[in-house]
This record gives structure tokens, C-alpha cells and sequence, in this order.
């Protein structure tokens, strides 16, 4: 004959004993192992304590979260731009730079370099806004860079010291 409550007869026998909460609702399972954790000292002396969450009451969407997140670590979200857009970016980012550069073989470099990246991006097919960036223009930027770098003055031609007299003539002007 068997026992009520053990496992031949359907009840939860002595398992239910090393599985407590067993038969309560999950929320209520959470809310017991945060109260055994604040019990514990699980809680005590983390960054934040005591202090209420911001923005609790507004509802977050997930893009919310995201521009949250980049703010509070620092992240550069320009990855995650369309190319379009990340293409004009990047050029009032260049032409803002032209004049830092320090020599003209650079604006050559960085210009070519450009337009050779917004040619190939008008090659490919569209993905996202349309594309609407035109290429730098070399000369101009050029001559933004020699605005900002005039040439040097040429140096003032070496004064020649002025010629002594020869000894024996000196001696008979004195």
C-alpha cells in the first residue's frame, strides 16, 4: 500500500519540499528570491543605491534606448547612418579640415580619396535615402588650404658687413 502524496500516486511527494515556491506563480517565485537577496545584503553598496531610476515614468522605445545608451557610453552612432547621409557628413567634416592639414600633398590625398569613395557609392544600388553628395572640388579646396598657409616671405638678402679700410690707411687718418 502506498502513502498519499508520493510520486506513484500522482502527488507531489517529498519533492516539493527541495523545490519550494513549486506550485506559486513565477512573479511570486522572483519577489521571494529578491526579498532572500535584500535579506542577504545582495544589494547593499551597488553604484545608484537609494537613489529613484531616471525617466521611470516615460515609456522607452527601443530607439529611445539606443540614443540613451550611445549617450551615457560615448559611442559614435555614425556607423549606423545611411551612407547618404554619412557621406555629406563626412564631407562639411573634410571641408572644415582643409585648412589643419599641413601640406598640399595631403589635400590632394584626402580629396582623391573622397571622391573616389562617393563615386563607388554612386555605383552601387541604393540602399536608404537617395544619394545627393557632389565631389569636392580640388582646386577649391586648394586654394582654402593656401588661404590658410600663405607662403613664406622670401628671406630679406644677407646685409654685407661694412668693409674695413686696411690698417696702414686707417693709421694715416688718424
Amino acid at each position: 500500500m502506498t502513502e498519499a502524496g508520493t510520486p506513484q500516486d500522482g502527488g507531489a511527494g517529498d519533492g516539493a519540499a527541495r523545490r519550494p515556491g513549486r506550485g506559486t506563480r513565477p512573479a511570486d517565485r522572483v519577489e521571494q528570491q529578491i526579498r532572500e537577496a535584500q535579506a542577504r545584503g545582495a544589494f547593499t553598496g551597488l553604484r545608484g543605491e537609494g537613489r529613484p531610476i531616471p525617466d521611470l515614468h516615460r515609456q522607452r522605445t527601443a530607439h529611445q534606448w539606443v540614443l540613451d545608451w550611445a549617450e551615457r557610453e560615448g559611442a559614435d552612432l555614425s556607423a549606423a547612418l545611411p551612407l547618404g547621409l554619412l557621406l555629406r557628413r563626412e564631407r562639411s567634416d573634410l571641408r572644415a579640415s582643409v585648412p589643419d592639414l599641413r601640406t598640399e600633398a595631403e589635400v590632394r590625398e584626402v580629396v582623391a580619396d573622397f571622391n573616389a569613395r562617393l563615386r563607388d557609392a554612386y555605383l552601387r544600388p541604393a540602399s536608404g535615402p537617395p544619394l545627393a553628395v557632389g565631389p569636392l572640388d580640388l582646386q577649391v579646396q586648394l586654394e582654402r588650404w593656401r588661404e590658410a598657409h600663405p607662403p613664406p616671405p622670401p628671406p630679406a638678402p644677407p646685409v654685407e658687413p661694412a668693409r674695413r679700410r686696411p690698417w696702414w690707411r686707417r693709421r694715416r687718418d688718424a
